[in-house]
């Protein structure tokens, strides 16, 4: 179907669990898309006996403020403004805000408001996501 899965997980309570696919192409996974997945995906996964009975299937895209997780995704994104979350303190900080530069030397480089470069390799990143940007937000807009 021309998608990538970007993340699957099951969430929710054991009562209600819901399995979430999140999926996305090159720019961006439309209703249609999830839909044609949706009912795709469902009749596959009726013909295998899960571990769960009963289950709501989510299909949907990642959102403007998708989480970044994989290498190719910080090399796709490159240009864009992130909120990144270390593991461990860098520089007595956690917390850190900038423009996403890429990978460099295999670590994920960010240039911070105030002119710094800072490198996190994969392992150190707690959570990466994009932050929506209103030039993003009018860009995405248009295409709808």
């Amino acid at each position: 179907m021309g998608l990538e899965i970007v993340d699957v997980e099951l969430a929710g309570d054991t009562r209600h669990p819901v399995l979430r696919v999140l999926v996305d192409r090159d720019g961006g996974a439309g209703i249609d898309d999830c839909a044609r997945l949706s009912e795709a995906l469902s009749r596959e996964l009726d013909l295998y006996a899960l571990p769960i009975e009963r289950y709501t299937l989510e299909v949907a895209s990642p959102g403007l403020d998708r989480a970044l997780r994989k290498p190719a995704e910080f090399i796709r994104f490159a240009g864009r403004t992130i909120a990144l979350t270390a593991i461990a303190p860098v520089d007595g900080q956690r917390r850190f805000r900038g423009r996403l530069l890429g990978l460099v030397d295999g670590r994920v480089a960010v240039q911070l408001d105030d002119g710094r470069e800072v490198r996190f390799g994969m392992s150190e990143i707690a959570q990466a996501r994009l932050v929506v940007e209103e030039e993003v937000l009018r860009q995405d807009l248009k295409r709808s």
